[in-house]
């Protein structure tokens, strides 16, 4: 087996000729004899830069354990890697699952074993990190996008123990599912609006119809207690005329002579209507109690001279 040569970029100044530059060298070492040899050729400044970048970015750094500076941005770089690769995946599943759900997919919530397989798939990171950004999650008082959950999801999760599924807040749709949606939602605003119009255009017209209702039974009620009136009155002037055997008259045979059998039922409400507004506005009739034909009942009597009553009639 020959042995291999080792590519490395390197400064060299002064050389042994006295002159100084970038140079690529390659060593071998020569086995078993444990010697080596080592070639050098001078590059540009640009090819040197890029091949020791390369070098150094290849070169293996452990920071699992590391507190430096240097190793504190990778843990981050990581972390942030594993929540953008985090979030997409539970967005694109989200997205699925109000999408007609391809997948079918129980939940929205991925349950946590299922997520921590995928973002190991992606990042190859172990489930201590998986489990780190999680806890970042928890105590992070800013909106990731992820929601975490439990057994119950009404319940605020506090532990990572206590996680059982998470779920995007966010989801990503494709376009012709958005569109979908947005017309499904439009028409939908469209028909409650026209719902709500004709609702309240039906109840403009029965609050209509209940105000001319209302008016016409209070002009009722004003025309009946007229001819309430007119009635008592002229039963007291017959009785004054001797015409009349008492100078009261029963309220229910004022009714009877009022209201025809067939509409007493109809005309009920403005009856007790006009009855009551006698009681409280009316001076001029006096309601008593009489026993009449051996019976105790309600009467109305004129209490106003009758000489006044025929010139204002």
């Amino acid at each position: 087996m020959r042995n291999p040569w080792v590519l490395e970029p390197a400064l060299y100044w002064p050389l042994t000729d006295g002159s100084s530059g970038l140079y690529l060298c390659a060593s071998q070492v020569l086995l078993p004899l444990g010697l080596e040899r080592s070639l050098c050729y001078p590059v540009p400044l640009l090819t040197f830069l890029f091949l020791f970048l390369v070098s150094v970015k290849l070169l293996p750094v452990d920071c699992e354990r590391k507190t430096d500076e240097f190793c504190q941005a990778r843990q981050k770089a990581a972390l942030l890697e594993l929540l953008h690769e985090l979030y997409n995946f539970l967005a694109i599943q989200a997205g699925n699952f109000e999408c007609g759900n391809p997948e079918k997919l129980k939940s929205k919530c991925i349950p946590v074993l299922e997520a921590q397989e995928y973002i190991a798939n992606v990042t190859s990171s172990s489930s201590s990190r998986f489990k780190a950004a999680l806890t970042w999650i928890l105590s992070s008082n800013k909106d990731v996008g992820i929601w975490l959950k439990g057994e119950d999801p009404s319940e605020l999760v506090t532990t990572v123990d206590k996680v059982v599924c998470l779920e995007s807040a966010r989801p990503r749709m494709g376009m012709g599912c958005r569109l979908s949606r947005a017309l499904l939602t439009a028409v939908t605003h469209v028909l409650i609006f026209f719902w709500c119009l004709a609702f309240l255009w039906g109840l403009l017209i029965l609050l209509k119809y209940r105000w001319r209702k209302l008016e016409e039974e209070e002009q009722a009620m004003y025309e009946m207690v007229k001819k309430i009136i007119d009635v008592v009155q002229d039963h007291y002037v017959d009785w004054e005329q001797d015409m009349e055997r008492y100078p009261y008259v029963g309220i229910l045979h004022v009714r009877d002579s009022l209201i025809p059998p067939q509409s007493r039922r109809r005309m009920k409400r403005v009856w007790d209507r006009a009855v009551e507004f006698l009681a409280s506005n009316e001076s001029r009739i006096q309601t008593e109690s009489h026993r009449v034909a051996g019976e105790d009942m309600l009467v109305w009597r004129w209490t106003k001279p009758s000489s006044f009553s025929d010139s204002e009639r």
